[in-house]
């Protein structure tokens, strides 16, 4: 059987903690099952792969594991009536790169059930530069949208927006009419951010303290990807029947907040799960995006790396050093 290029993450050595990532070459008989063979072009690095990577969370649940959450390419082999050799798709989340083998390898084999038709539009390296940050962000909205939330309410937040499901999310809520608020803990994003869309800059630690149970009223709306005290200083600021979506845990997975913005003011708290996500909102999401994504915004945002500095930009990338998304060019 052929071999790939791939990353591989294994079990520390006897008496060692951890895990330990690798470039090796994988045989194609190693594939997890699936009825669909997708030759894959584009990966990303998302917040998820740099713990995965890095070993710093254990995020990998399955070993030998091929990293990577998200992927795009073209079918090569294919037994499901949904798709033919030649098709292009988008693959994010449903525990790829975790539990079943990833995108940080030349193949991946996947049941089509976890297969998205890339959308007309978009190109396999756009679809990465969206991902699965950029995926959750229109979720995000899609769910404050749904609520009934709308750009008259008031302003909207964003938080860790330079990060990626920050820089999507700023995007897609300017487009959808927004005055959108960006925080960042980086005074040196404030250009790209408002060249992203943003009309505000507050900064990370305005919101990152312990604070009050309830604060000034001062958006209706927010995507945070942050959580603990940054999240509850959101829902404390949030106006009157206002909502916030949460779809990360950057500063922690704690919410040191009260029941007063709940039962007080009527704020709405909002969960957002990108990787179980049910295939008829994904392609509805995805529909979106590609429609509602603006392509120039998306390049200003956009890092393209080559797949062998994929490791360095996972430790970078939980470092703090990257700044919106990254493309990585399997092929």
């Amino acid at each position: 059987m052929p071999t790939f290029k791939a990353i591989r993450i294994d079990k520390a050595p006897e008496g060692q903690k951890g895990t330990v990532a690798s470039w090796c070459y994988f045989d194609e008989a190693g594939l997890m099952d699936g009825d669909v063979t997708v030759r894959v072009t584009h990966s990303t690095v998302n917040y998820k792969d740099g713990l995965a990577i890095t070993g710093k969370s254990p995020v990998v649940r399955r070993f030998p594991m091929i990293p990577g959450i998200d992927f795009a390419g073209e079918v090569e082999a294919s037994s499901s009536g949904e798709f033919k050799p030649g098709d292009k798709v988008v693959l994010t989340g449903w525990g790829v790169g975790e539990t079943h083998l990833g995108g940080y390898a030349r193949k991946a084999r996947v049941p089509a059930s976890m297969l998205v038709p890339l959308p007309d539009g978009l190109s396999a390296a756009q679809a990465m530069a969206i991902g699965t940050a950029g995926f959750t962000a229109m979720l995000c909205v899609l769910a404050l949208e749904d609520f009934g939330l709308t750009p008259d309410a008031g302003p909207a937040i964003v938080t860790g927006a330079a990060g990626g499901v920050g820089s999507v999310a700023v995007a897609l809520l300017k487009k959808a009419g927004w005055h959108v608020i960006a925080s960042t803990g980086r005074a040196s994003e404030a250009d790209y951010l408002k060249g992203l869309g943003a009309d505000e800059i507050i900064y990370r630690a305005e919101l990152s303290e312990p604070g009050r149970p309830l604060g000034k009223e001062r958006w209706a709306a927010g995507v945070d990807a942050v959580g603990s005290h940054t999240l509850a200083n959101l829902l404390a600021q949030t106006k009157y029947r206002g909502a916030i979506a949460a779809c990360g845990l950057a500063q922690g997975m704690d919410l040191p907040s009260s029941v007063a913005p709940f039962i007080l003011r009527g704020v709405s708290l909002l969960g957002i799960d990108s990787v179980m996500c049910p295939k008829p909102e994904r392609i509805a999401a995805w529909q979106r995006l590609a429609q509602d994504m603006d392509l120039a915004k998306l390049a200003a945002m956009t890092t393209h790396v080559p797949f062998d500095q994929v490791m360095d930009t996972a430790r970078d990338i939980l470092d703090g050093k990257v700044r919106g998304r990254v493309v990585v060019d399997i092929d």
